[in-house]
């Protein structure tokens, strides 16, 4: 399968890692399954975001099997030159893909109209705003509609790429090359491009060390106290530091991160609801339907029909 990796104009380097899954592949599968060449409207040396200078081909004729963009971290500016290209060569494509703002690259080549994408959270509404026949999906990983493949971050590209790699090869390879790159968990498209751990953002050692103790304790009950012990402080000493680090109560933080668990096992998995609720914390499916209403304004079923066939990839 030829593997095109369109760079833009000041492009992010860090999309090579993504593209290097087709080496691991290739490794994994004792074959050269896949053949990968760096292009760019006209060839010749294309600088990235950081001055790093690489050596490219010319988009030319020849038929991919798929088309990568890649840009850096401000939205591109598509030159009339490289959307020609780009919707000439995706007519013969089997699928064309975006790493982070790439998708405005796509959106510009038409390529985006009456599909769901996605891109970086904080850009998501600009590309809805400037493409509107799309559907702009703002919490996603990473989206496939039909040919037509999008991701949210940088390193989301990764993901992207070890999806494609499922869909070609299967879940066996595609764990292989996730292993093979130590990645330290390999998300699903519809995984949330936000982290509860990052919102709440503590700096202080004490309550980030709780925060990672809950997160990996989840079924169990949680109490202060037990947070408290945790932090080696007293009840009282630790509520006053967490709600000063965090903005929040214990209580409230455990919910959330109880939520953001079962969220990506509704998306991943087709554990039944009941059983999601016991693994991660909730007793039941009852209390786990009240606190996402409360922390995402849905309920546990309205996720999992979302999610959709993306939910194991």
């Amino acid at each position: 399968m030829k593997i095109g990796l369109v760079l833009c104009p000041s492009f992010q380097p860090v999309c090579f890692g993504a593209v290097a899954a087709f080496d691991v592949a290739n490794k994994q599968a004792g074959e050269k399954v896949y053949d990968v060449r760096v292009l760019s409207e006209e060839g010749g040396l294309v600088a990235s975001s950081s001055g790093m200078q690489v050596m490219t081909d010319p988009i030319d004729d020849a038929r991919y099997d798929t088309l990568i963009v890649a840009a850096g971290l401000e939205i591109p500016t598509s030159s009339p030159g490289l959307v020609r290209l780009l919707r000439a060569a995706a007519r013969d494509a089997r699928r064309v893909a975006a790493i982070c703002l790439g998708s405005f690259v796509l959106g510009d080549a038409g390529l985006l109209n009456g599909r769901r994408a996605t891109t970086h959270w904080r850009y998501t509404q600009a590309l809805q705003d400037r493409f509107p026949s799309c559907e702009v999906d703002m919490d996603k990983i990473f989206i496939a509609d039909g040919p037509i493949w999008t991701s949210a971050g940088m390193t989301a590209g990764t993901d992207l790429v070890v999806g494609m790699i499922e869909r070609d090869h299967g879940s066996d390879i595609a764990r292989s090359v996730a292993k093979g790159m130590v990645m330290y968990h390999r998300r699903s498209g519809g995984q949330s491009q936000h982290s509860t751990l990052l919102d709440l953002g503590a700096n202080e050692d004490r309550v980030q060390r709780v925060l990672n103790y809950a997160r990996q304790n989840l079924a169990e009950n949680l109490t202060v106290d037990e947070l408290a012990e945790a932090a080696c402080l007293s009840p009282r000493q630790f509520t006053r530091l967490f709600r000063a680090e965090t903005g929040t109560t214990p209580a409230k933080a455990v919910e959330a991160l109880r939520v953001e668990a079962a969220k990506l096992m509704l998306e991943q998995s087709r554990l039944p609801i009941e059983v999601i609720a016991r693994e991660v914390g909730f007793a039941n499916r009852e209390r786990m339907r009240l606190a996402f209403a409360r922390v995402l304004g849905e309920v546990p079923r309205a996720i999992r029909n979302d999610a959709g066939p993306l939910a194991a990839l």
